[in-house]
């Protein structure tokens, strides 16, 4: 049976907004068949690289955490550190941003809680057994939360095509170690060139793999556990993940880590398909979008939703000088913008395994 996708478009009129439509959408797409009352209630959004100004606009973040409150759960805004350099790869730095970008208690009434703590270390394994990950390495309040709400900015990905509902989940609420798992065949290297000599890797490495040769850090690859520590803890960006595995199994890797996330949680998930930009809300800039906007989509069911989301896109109307429109191919426009990837992969995989369908039933809530 197919499974149903919600959907309305950015008109408005009088008597209604943007965000009237979209608490209308997220009542009649089932999210009070929830119990949320007294629930810890982990809202997983990408609160955007400074620089970037594509991500979702807080807002609507407000209206759900108010909808939640309302249903008397206790929501909190999430999302964990990142594996790479930049402005959310610590607590500190990633709660700055949060707040920069309007994520703060002031605009949506909700606190702001980095789900894998100060340096991405703070995880919970949950266990499943899959084809590549035995152990999934998951931000712990995101594990000790009782109910998950994923909250996208649907939009290109240079690595798996699409950054939807799966992506949001599955790499987002991935520890630092998670991360590394998930990106990484092999370990950390040190970037020799960036390095000062300070060792403080060295004070953070359980495993005793981290030595100095010639002033530089060295990391033994025979006794380093691909934990991401060092990663964290470097002060000056020497230290950087392998990024060395195909995108098709870093794709099957995201879904794995999702069915994690989910594993024995209530879950609903909401999708913005707007400033649908070709590359992800990580980079620290955002180029032209490559269609128009299309609108707010909500479902049960996070695969279906990926692919009401992407079919959407690839039935837009694309935007002049954007980059869809620059490389001139018309067939898949998510893959025209990012040509070595391959977005139902990742899909059909997570179908597989048992996350959603990819059959689905569009409810248009504007006709």
């Amino acid at each position: 049976m197919a499974s149903k996708v919600y959907f309305t478009n950015m008109n408005t009129g009088h008597g209604q907004n943007l965000l009237t439509k979209f608490e209308k959408l997220i009542i009649k797409a089932g999210i009070d068949n929830i119990s949320f009352e007294n629930k810890f209630t982990a809202i997983k959004v990408h609160f955007g690289e400074p620089g970037n100004l594509a991500y979702i606009r807080p807002n609507y973040a407000k209206v759900l955490c108010d909808h939640v409150k309302k249903q008397k759960g206790r929501p909190f805004l999430t999302d964990c550190n990142t594996l790479y350099p930049g402005k959310r790869k610590n607590a500190l730095e990633h709660l700055d941003t949060a707040y920069q970008n309007g994520f703060n208690p002031f605009v949506t009434g909700c606190n702001v809680i980095i789900g894998d703590g100060l340096k991405g270390t703070d995880e919970t394994l949950i266990k499943i057994d899959m084809k590549h990950v035995k152990e999934a390495k998951i931000g712990h309040a995101i594990a000790d939360s009782d109910i998950i709400i994923s909250l996208n900015h649907f939009k290109g990905h240079v690595a798996t095509g699409i950054g939807g509902a799966i992506k949001n989940i599955g790499m987002g609420c991935g520890s630092r170690a998670g991360k590394m798992e998930m990106h990484s065949a092999g370990k950390p290297i040190v970037i020799e060139s960036k390095c000062r000599g300070c060792l403080t890797c060295f004070k953070s490495c359980a495993q005793n793999a981290i030595y100095e040769i010639d002033g530089k850090a060295y990391i033994d690859q025979s006794l380093c556990a691909g934990c991401g520590r060092c990663i964290g803890s470097c002060l000056f960006d020497a230290i950087s993940a392998a990024n060395d595995e195909t995108n098709e199994i870093l794709s099957e890797k995201i879904a794995e880590y999702t069915y994690a996330v989910l594993k024995n949680k209530l879950h609903f998930h909401i999708s913005f398909v707007m400033d649908i930009s070709p590359y992800c809300d990580c980079h620290n800039f955002n180029d032209l979008p490559i269609v128009d906007d299309i609108g707010i989509f909500a479902s049960a069911d996070p695969v279906a939703l990926d692919k009401a989301c992407a079919d959407s896109v690839n039935r837009g109307r694309i935007i002049q000088g954007s980059l869809l429109d620059r490389n001139n191919k018309k067939i898949d426009y998510i893959t025209t913008v990012n040509p070595k990837t391959n977005w139902m992969h990742s899909l059909e995989y997570a179908s597989k395994i048992g996350l959603g369908n990819l059959e689905y039933e569009i409810i248009n809530l504007d006709k």
